[in-house]
């Protein structure tokens, strides 16, 4: 079957079901991250792989900001299990053109972000390559029960942290070609894409406190990574539209996309969680110690409910496009 038709999440499937296996496996391909038992206790890992022309372009991105971003869109899968990052693995395939300086960039970005977080970076590997690929690996340290996406129950409430599709609208704003002063104004939303923050706190302190039944990192699009948690957990749900956490330039910058990239722009790295409405005050009150606003955008539903998106009246509003899939055309 082609891969064109198969599709990203199929593919991994497929993997899944011919991966070999071993004892101390708790949570292997499926995942924000894997979870392994061992000697010493239990640790969270994860990788991710980034490739120029395909996830970025050096004519619109500097080398700190990618180094940064190669780090950051892995502490957010930690994150998501309610983990805390340790170490990192990092393995580059680098142009020949490129100089030392301009590696020295990249290691300054990621470096940087790697101190604040606490992570230590412990090896990896170089080689040439035709483009530059970015390869990251981060161990962390998991909670006594780290979240999945398979724990959410009809009933549960649905949240996110911060704001939805700062980063997919910079991205179409950056593909415009701007001009350098109509960039200073769209600066937010560009940040946002190319350097997301990872929730760690947030993430840390819902697993600890066992407040999110369910969660996981929104890079594909909010309904898609949505759609993830449903089909771990067998339910689908209600969004309300009127709720979605929109920040002040994107509300300025969407124009006629109206909320869609809120709904399907990826790269947002912000948390998507369940949790009981019993524990709705003590989430309100977690935003001030996680440092970032937590929004109630729905609820979870029967799963013959499928996923839907509400409008101030309840009524059902068209889907629109689908979220990131990197085989499908």
């Amino acid at each position: 079957m082609k891969l064109s038709r198969l599709g990203e999440f199929g593919l991994i499937e497929r993997i899944c079901r011919s991966a070999p296996t071993r004892r101390g496996v708790r949570v292997g391909i499926g995942d924000d991250a894997a979870w392994v038992s061992h000697g010493s206790g239990s640790s969270l890992i994860t990788a991710d792989l980034l490739i120029e022309g395909i996830h970025f372009d050096l004519n619109w991105t500097s080398l700190f900001a990618l180094g940064h971003k190669s780090l950051a869109v892995n502490l957010s899968d930690i994150a998501a299990m309610g983990g805390t990052p340790a170490y990192a693995v990092l393995s580059l395939g680098i142009p020949r053109h490129f100089d030392s300086q301009q590696i020295d960039e990249f290691y300054r970005g990621f470096n940087g972000l790697a101190k604040k977080s606490a992570v230590a970076l412990i090896g990896g590997d170089t080689n040439i390559a035709k483009s530059l690929i970015i390869s990251v690996c981060v161990i962390g340290h998991a909670p006594r029960r780290p979240v999945r996406r398979g724990g959410a129950k009809v009933g549960d409430d649905v949240y996110v942290t911060g704001t939805l599709g700062d980063a997919a609208l910079g991205l179409k704003l950056l593909r415009q070609k701007r001009s350098r002063q109509k960039r200073k104004l769209i600066a937010p939303l560009l940040a946002r894409h190319h350097q997301p923050t990872a929730r760690l706190a947030a993430g840390t302190l819902l697993a600890r406190r066992h407040l999110a039944t369910a969660m996981i990192d929104i890079s594909d699009g909010l309904l898609q990574d949505l759609g993830h948690i449903c089909k771990a957990s067998n339910t689908g749900a209600a969004i309300w539209h009127e709720q979605l956490p929109l920040s002040p330039a994107y509300r300025k910058f969407a124009a006629k996309d109206g909320s869609v990239w809120a709904l399907c722009g990826g790269e947002d790295y912000e948390l998507l969680f369940c949790a009981r409405p019993r524990d709705r005050a003590q989430i309100e009150k977690l935003q001030a110690v996680a440092g970032v606003k937590l929004t109630r955008i729905g609820s979870c539903v029967p799963a013959d409910r499928r996923i839907t998106v509400l409008d101030r009246g309840g009524n059902a509003l068209p889907r629109p496009i689908k979220g990131h899939d990197h085989f499908k055309k």
